[in-house]
């Protein structure tokens, strides 16, 4: 099937077959489609947009590129839980041992950070001797031994995606939602856990910022996931603020392991039993959410997180004593005026941190998971001039400015109302 012949009809804005669009991902997966094909293709779909039938069969397609471990087949009660990616998002180093405990295992193949956010799998790497490598045989014995097992995505798992991401990248169809869907959701169905639970960001640190985009995106994704034999529902929560009161990888690993034993902050607490009750709630299990937080206030939840972390790879030492040091130099951040914190620019925070080395702006960058932000306000709050806004904590004196980051806090004469933490609930 030529090329050409399909760029040309989706160009005019025709719909695709599925033949038509098989051939395009074989031709991704295989390199028979040159780059300047595959991007044509792409701004095609950025512009002219796909279908739900076409975005079925692109996410099928993509799926089919690869290993499928479907893990389902031999655990049918297991579950998968992804975020679109925030500052300060640690929930699913909360979430995992929370259901888990709860029994309801987490299989689950995670992605470095790049950009302003920070990946779970760089956070795990902060906790020493943790070790990502997963493959579908290790994958279940993990869930038989401690009920989570977490990966870094590999190339084998829907290959098509990582020859495709990287040239949205390149070329601006990155927010395309037929394929920022097609993308998430081949990754996922291809590991084929049982049912899987979708945080999709808004706001001023989230990818997609407006709300009716996040709201769409939610609603594509569990339409197409329960279409193709996943139970599947989601989440449009709100990231116009760091989550919690940490952002860096050690220092989001500390705070998870506070939440797991019932002394996090409210708004990591309140998401992270939210979506485990959403995950279990796919199974069929009623878990409420005073149950669940009652869990965290027990410590169980956070001996799963050290016995998980021990069977990856983690040091024992550590588990007895888990201990993450922080950079050493200390930066506070203090208002210039009184007034009330209108809002954040919290993607600029989150580029701030990557600068002072705590994030990569290139892929194969290296990370100092020691570098942190404290943040020690929130969105409502009434400040006087010089009171605390945040602390930041770099390796080397220099590398981040207390005036840049206190250009991320708009302080204003008037207090505005803090947006929902928890805007929409989306159920297949």
């Amino acid at each position: 099937m030529l090329p050409y012949r399909i760029l040309a009809r989706k160009r005019s804005g025709d719909s695709l077959s599925p033949a038509e669009i098989r051939a395009f991902v074989e031709g991704a997966t295989k390199g028979e489609w040159s780059e300047a094909q595959l991007g044509a293709f792409l701004m095609a779909v950025a512009i002219r947009g796909l279908s739900f039938e076409e975005t079925r069969v692109l996410t099928e397609a993509m799926t089919a590129s690869g290993e499928t471990w479907q893990l389902s087949l031999d655990r049918p009660f297991t579950c998968d839980k992804h975020s679109t990616g925030g500052v300060g998002d640690k929930v699913s180093l909360v979430f995992s041992p929370l259901v888990a405990t709860h029994g309801l295992p987490v299989a689950k193949l995670t992605g470095r950070g790049l950009g302003h956010t920070g990946g779970t799998a760089d956070k795990l790497e902060s906790i020493p001797g943790f070790d990502l490598d997963l493959d579908r045989d290790r994958c279940l014995r993990l869930l038989d031994e401690v009920g989570i097992a977490v990966g870094i995505a590999t190339g084998a798992v829907a290959p098509a995606d990582k020859v495709l991401y990287r040239i949205r990248d390149q070329t601006a169809t990155i927010e395309s939602l037929p394929l920022i869907a097609a993308s998430v959701l081949s990754k996922k169905l291809a590991v084929g856990a049982g049912a899987l639970v979708f945080d999709v960001k808004t706001g001023a640190g989230a990818f997609l910022s407006d709300p009716r985009e996040a709201g769409g995106l939610a609603r594509l994704m569990v339409a197409a996931g329960n279409e193709l034999g996943c139970k599947t529902s989601a989440w449009v929560t709100d990231m116009s603020q760091p989550l919690g009161r940490w952002v860096g990888h050690a220092a989001e690993v500390r705070e998870a392991l506070t939440t797991l034993e019932g002394d996090g902050p409210e708004d990591l607490t309140r998401l992270s039993a939210t979506l485990a009750r959403e995950a279990l709630s796919l199974h069929g299990w009623d878990v409420s959410l005073e149950e669940l937080t009652g869990t965290l206030r027990s410590g169980r939840a956070r001996e799963t997180f050290l016995r998980w972390a021990e069977a990856q790879g983690a040091n024992a030492a550590w588990t007895r004593d888990p201990v993450l040091e922080l950079a050493p130099e200390e930066i506070v951040v203090t208002a210039a005026r009184s007034g009330w914190l209108a809002s954040v620019d919290t993607r600029q925070l989150g580029l701030l941190l990557v600068e002072a080395g705590g994030g990569r702006a290139r892929a194969g960058d290296a990370i100092d998971h020691g570098v942190a932000l404290h943040y020690r306000t929130r969105l409502g709050s009434r400040l006087e001039a010089g009171d605390e806004l945040a602390r930041v904590y770099v390796r080397t004196p220099g590398r981040a400015s207390a005036n840049r980051f206190r250009g991320c806090f708009a302080i204003e004469e008037h207090r505005v109302e803090p947006p929902e933490l928890l805007r929409e609930q989306v159920k297949g």
